[in-house]
């Protein structure tokens, strides 16, 4: 082969010049000799697409002449193109020309991916080009590329992971200094960790749509977002921290994924949820601080794995895409494509009754006797075992003088749905004042 700068450049498009796209842009000039060594040819930078020429784009580093508007031209002249506008659109149309031009793409849009993800690679595979997308999930860490190929001769199980940096965020600061949730949230606002809207990571659909990629990979199915239960954490209460401090735990939204084998004429396929847990102090995720991301994925051959480092972030997630841009390079120097879908097991999306899990849950009830029995009582009528449970006086209520005391149970793994059903009836009671609060336990 001959010298790389003798070799035709690879053309690249960047649609986008947010603050990854200026990273992205300002790496590929910073390090252009480095990356043509690495792929075996120059990356020439053909153009990038905004939405308005005449902003200060100065940290792009790059020369204006470059920006353009219109990006279904551009796309038309690159090899490769490297999409981080996200959104759904015009970012699958733009794919999607790409691919008919016979450029390959690199994306960084989890949300395209989760609600499109088998029509792009569809695309790609009629095309003969690739499709890469490792800073989709977890920013700069390489978690997608073992997932896809390095774990493709085992048999993965579990994916469990904190995907979302703003909401590690708010729940660290809340566990660290007692902040209630409003608090924590424009602590992370002030410091870039949060949108002025931060719905998208608060409400969990961020996580929701990083989950649905991850199942996919995993377990060889086609997830959606849709298909991912979720939960976010606007509910998390100053309540809720102190109690699982109080059980040796902290609060985490966890992306869950898991392979689920059917017995006792149980279905089989695959369990993919997102919502707060409280987590042992003793587990791996539970020290995963400020805005970190960490994703723990078990497999039958390679046993515990753990992945950690900044899940967002401009040259964090540029070092992710740049690492795409390389790898689909050389494809095109050298030959032939990188792994396209993998579907071929398809499994179904259980139900989130279906999933098995644990429940704490706190009661204000009165403090008379017969509570226990009958908190118990509704506990066995739905099959759910007691793992602890524990008592404490409350303070006299101020209206009626009653005595009160708190109840916390902890129970053992049961089917979701059952255990929803037993907080349902537990709240009607007479005994139980009120149903302070409900939690589910991962990680033991």
């Amino acid at each position: 082969m001959e010298d790389s700068d003798k070799q035709t450049p690879i053309r690249v498009a960047l649609l986008g010049c947010g603050v990854v796209g200026s990273a992205v842009a300002r790496l590929l000039t910073e390090q252009a000799d480095d990356f043509a060594a690495r792929t075996g040819a120059p990356l020439e930078l053909v153009g990038i697409a905004v939405r308005r020429i005449g902003r200060d784009r100065s940290a792009a580093g790059v020369d204006p002449e470059l920006f353009t508007t219109d990006a279904e031209e551009l796309v038309t002249r690159a090899d490769v193109v490297v999409e981080v506008i996200g959104g759904i659109e015009p970012a699958r149309m733009l794919i999607l020309r790409a691919f008919e031009h016979g450029a390959s793409v690199v994306t960084a849009n989890k949300a395209l991916l989760a609600e499109r993800g088998p029509e792009l690679y569809a695309a790609a595979e009629a095309a003969g080009v690739d499709l890469y997308y490792e800073a989709s999930v977890a920013g700069a860490i390489p978690l997608l590329r073992p997932l896809r190929e390095s774990l493709a001769g085992d048999d993965v199980r579990k994916v469990l992971g904190i995907v979302n940096g703003t909401t590690n965020y708010v729940l660290d600061k809340m566990h660290t200094t007692g902040a209630g949730f409003g608090e924590a949230v424009e602590q992370a606002q002030a410091l870039g960790y949060a949108e002025a809207d931060p719905t998208a990571d608060v409400e969990g659909f961020d996580a929701a749509a990083k989950a649905a990629i991850l199942a996919s990979l995993a377990f060889h199915s086609r997830v959606s977002g849709s298909d991912v239960y979720r939960e976010g954490i606007t509910d998390v209460s100053a309540a809720d921290v102190a109690a699982a401090e109080r059980m040796g735990c902290v609060v985490k939204l966890l992306a869950i994924c898991e392979r689920v084998d059917g017995e006792d004429a149980q279905p089989s396929g695959v369990s993919v949820r997102v919502h707060p847990a409280m987590i042992p102090t003793s587990h791996p995720l539970a020290g995963v601080r400020e805005a970190f991301n960490a994703v723990f994925v078990e497999a039958r051959s390679a046993g515990e794995l753990m992945f950690y480092g900044r899940g967002a972030g401009g040259d964090p997630t540029a070092s992710a895409v740049l690492g795409d841009v390389v790898a689909v390079a050389r494809h095109r120097v050298l030959g032939g494509r990188g792994a396209g879908e993998s579907a071929y097991a398809d499994l179904p999306v259980l139900p989130m009754g279906e999933a098995r899990t644990r429940y704490f849950i706190s009661l204000d009830v009165a403090d008379e006797p017969g509570v226990l029995a009958a908190v118990a009582t509704e506990f066995a009528r739905h099959e759910v075992s007691i793992e602890t449970v524990r008592q404490q006086q409350a303070r006299e209520d101020e209206h009626d003088g009653e005595e009160r005391a708190e109840l916390v149970v902890v129970t053992h793994a049961a089917p979701d749905a059952a255990l929803a059903a037993t907080v349902e009836a537990l709240a009607q009671l007479p005994q139980v004042r009120e149903v302070s609060s409900v939690m589910r336990v991962e990680g033991e």
